[in-house]
């Protein structure tokens, strides 16, 4: 199987993955849970599979946020929620807000929800290297398919981050230089990617320094050739580390999985749920 359909898969489907970020019924269900602050809330809810983790763990999982901000959040949210209860939130959360968007109980969802759990599936899904990926598969299955489709679709997402992780750091590069190169591709703008991960001004410009002298940035901050190279070199590594749980699909469970799921991510999108799109 062609590793592009690693990325086609990703992009098909993310957004009923990535919703649970921006909806205002996780910031409610966390609040309830007792923690009021939105982004210890992020790292409280997306660390809790790995359970009562330091903020050094959190660090390096998450990989692109500013230290210090991780540190305000982590490990103080564990004295105001248990990673046990923090997890039940954030499926409270998820219920919610996809009851909201979607038809959960329509065929399209647990045909979908059939066809990802399959992929999770897959014998060459290891746990070795894969952190986040791994404190998700302690959770048990949801019974409910609209549950059951969030929380497969949670699997392979954060199974294909930890790789994109690995991937980079491979290549040399940090947290913030990712962000920079990420930036310099003009698909987010550069403001957003600094200030949602709190990296200052300093940090910031002596990330994109490091970029240039190794001439992947030129002087005016946009990519060169060799950035463009070292990036689809991530990009492919990424694909290929994330192949797995499509292969054990196959080609025409993918294409029906994208073919189902596709309109799910679009009333997702369609209700405001991401911020510019």
């Amino acid at each position: 199987m062609d590793p592009a359909v690693a990325r086609k898969m990703w992009r098909t489907l993310e957004p009923i993955h990535g919703m649970i970020y921006f909806v205002p019924e996780a910031t409610a269900a966390y609040a309830d849970a007792g923690i009021d602050d939105i982004r210890a809330g992020y790292f409280a809810s997306r660390a809790a599979p790995m359970g009562a983790v330091s903020a050094e763990t959190v660090i390096a999982t998450f990989f692109n946020f500013h230290p210090d901000l991780v540190r305000h959040a982590v490990p103080r949210c564990w004295s105001l929620v248990t990673p046990e209860a923090m997890v039940a939130a954030r499926f409270a959360a998820v219920d919610a807000a996809l009851r909201r968007m979607l038809e959960v109980s329509g065929d399209a969802v647990a045909e979908a929800a059939a066809l990802a759990r399959t992929a999770t599936g897959a014998p060459g899904m290891s746990r070795s290297g894969r952190p986040l990926y791994a404190g998700h598969t302690s959770i048990d299955w949801p019974s409910e398919p609209h549950l059951a489709l969030w929380h497969a679709l949670s699997l392979l997402r954060e199974y294909r981050g930890d790789g994109h992780i690995a991937a980079m750091t491979a290549e040399g590069v940090d947290g913030p230089e990712a962000l920079v190169l990420h930036g310099a591709t003009a698909e987010v703008p550069p403001s957003v990617l600094q200030s949602t991960r709190a990296w200052p001004d300093d940090e910031w410009t002596a990330a994109a320094d490091r970029l240039r002298e190794r001439g992947w940035l030129d002087e005016s901050g946009a990519m060169t050739d060799e950035g463009r190279a070292h990036r689809q070199r991530v990009e492919d590594a990424t694909d290929r580390l994330a192949l797995a749980p499509w292969e054990h699909l196959g080609q025409d469970g993918c294409e029906r999985l994208r073919e189902v799921g596709r309109p799910l991510s679009q009333a997702i999108v369609a209700a405001g749920t991401f911020p510019g799109r």
